[in-house]
């Protein structure tokens, strides 16, 4: 299992969001790229980076922060968050991104997502990221009729790399990842599933261990010292 410690940046910092509200900002440290040295320190071999201010706007806003955490070979990044366009994802492979996250735009045009991955085979990953079992997008701020389990079905056939689940209600808020759903998830499609949202400790790795999830994400656990690199990653192991 692959752990994903999380860089949300939004105005050029790292910040963490609760349940998704851009009302409620924590800031956890005001240079992304610091950030992104510390866990490469601790031993993360991925990042999952998010542009908030992008996946509100529709379009990338923090570029030029997140190309200092992109532009070298130290570490792999999955980045999302106002990616919209085949140019959008050309631009951000270029630049160095291992797999590009798209969101908004794969629920609103699924032909997208299967083009998208057809050009760009084995970089594509999908945000399914809901309320109460139905899928939100724009950053999160509306809430769609779609269903997860129908938004699932519709990528089984596009070519995804992945799709990383959040339960929104407890993103952020360490109050435990949604293991029922997200492993009922990950049986349901034959995409390799990733877990986000809700992880509080150590406790939480070793519940999605052996269910058949690919990998987690965290951000809140690591950012208030619930959770170290060092310990998610012997978990994800199985040292």
């Amino acid at each position: 299992m692959q752990f994903y410690p999380a860089i949300d940046v939004m105005q050029g910092k790292c910040v963490r969001l609760l349940k998704g509200d851009k009302h409620a900002v924590t800031v956890f440290n005001y240079s992304v790229e610091n950030q992104a040295r510390q866990f490469i320190e601790a031993g993360a071999t991925w990042l999952h980076v998010i542009d908030l201010d992008g996946a509100f706007a529709g379009q990338s806003i923090n570029a030029k922060a997140i190309r200092h955490i992109v532009s070298g070979d130290a570490i792999k990044v999955q980045l999302g968050g106002g990616i919209r366009t085949m140019k959008d994802i050309e631009i951000w492979l270029q630049s160095g991104v291992d797999r590009v996250v798209l969101g908004t735009s794969a629920v609103e045009d699924t032909d997208f997502v299967k083009r998208a991955c057809k050009k760009f085979s084995g970089h594509i990953a999908v945000a399914i990221d809901a309320r109460s079992g139905y899928v939100a997008i724009e950053g999160w701020s509306k809430v769609t009729p779609i269903t997860v389990k129908d938004i699932a079905f519709r990528l089984e056939d596009c070519g995804v790399s992945a799709i990383i689940y959040t339960n929104i209600e407890r993103d952020g808020t360490l109050q435990g990842v949604d293991v029922g759903t997200t492993t009922a998830l990950a049986n349901r499609v034959h995409i390799p599933v990733i877990a986000s949202g809700g992880v509080s400790g150590i406790e939480d790795i070793y519940a999605l261990k052996g269910t058949g999830i690919a990998g987690v994400i965290c951000g809140r656990a690591l950012y208030q010292g619930t959770l170290s690199i060092k310990q998610a990653l012997k978990a994800c192991q199985g040292v």
